[in-house]
């Protein structure tokens, strides 16, 4: 594997009022230990810039303009944070926001692969967010699950790696279901699944499980990985990323044909 796209969402990156410092430099430390040990290129998709937001400005984030708004305050915030731990490693990010419209532009996609290639081969960890402070709601993914399997594709990862609040794919609700059992393994996809009522475990959040299975469901299709694990305990990412050691956590790759 060369290219990794890593994409964390907002509930692993907001605590209670404030963002999560903790688990914001544990996911710096990784991707420093993947770019330095194993000398990867490492794409960050990064939610939490209303969540960040919100930590400066209270405002009803049900309101699409309060939450582009919010999106403006915190998305620096993201940045700064991101800026000062990623120097520790002696190493420089740098910021792209996009919209759906700039995967379906050949023009624009193209100038985007062309800008994200000239970043990893000086080294730059490129930051990911949707560009959500201007864009109205037909412009935008929606969700950074999905936003993260197009970079993916668009950008030629090797895998899409999902640090969420989940640990992994289960053949039922584990929050319901005591006897709920982890997949370690998924090679296929029912439709059904992919129909299922979204349920988004924090309030800041946009997605749920059903957009993760239509993350991998549309880079299965393109024959490219996805890897689904917790963000809040990095141990089962630090075993698989760095040292290919499938303890826990989910893959979804398709059957080769």
């Amino acid at each position: 594997m060369k290219r990794l796209v890593i994409k964390v969402g907002s509930a692993v990156l907001r605590e209670d009022t404030t963002l999560a410092i903790d688990r914001l430099n544990n996911l710096v430390d990784l991707i420093a230990k993947l770019k330095i040990e194993n000398n990867l290129e490492v794409i960050l998709v990064s939610s939490g810039a209303v969540a960040a937001g919100n930590t400066k400005l209270n405002l009803d984030r049900r309101e699409i303009l309060n939450r582009q708004a919010l999106a403006a305050i915190g998305q620096p915030l993201l940045m700064k944070f991101y800026k000062k731990r990623f120097a520790q490693h002696d190493l420089v990010c740098a910021q792209m926001l996009l919209v759906a419209e700039d995967f379906d532009s050949r023009k624009r996609s193209d100038n985007a692969k062309s800008v994200m290639e000239i970043l990893l081969k000086n080294n730059i960890i490129p930051i990911i967010n949707e560009n959500d402070v201007i864009a109205n709601e037909e412009l935008l993914f929606g969700d950074n699950d999905q936003l993260g399997a197009h970079a993916a594709y668009f950008f030629d990862a090797d895998m899409l790696a999902i640090l969420s609040d989940v640990d992994g794919y289960y053949d039922s609700n584990p929050h319901e279901n005591s006897d709920a059992q982890l997949q370690k393994n998924i090679d296929f996809i029912d439709e059904e699944n992919l129909q299922m009522k979204h349920t988004p475990n924090s309030e800041f959040a946009t997605g749920g499980m059903v957009t993760k299975l239509k993350a991998a469901k549309f880079l299965m299709d393109r024959n490219i990985k996805m890897y689904l694990s917790s963000g809040f305990d990095l141990t089962n990412a630090y075993d698989f990323l760095l040292k290919d050691n499938h303890k826990s956590g989910t893959v979804f790759e398709a059957k080769q044909k």
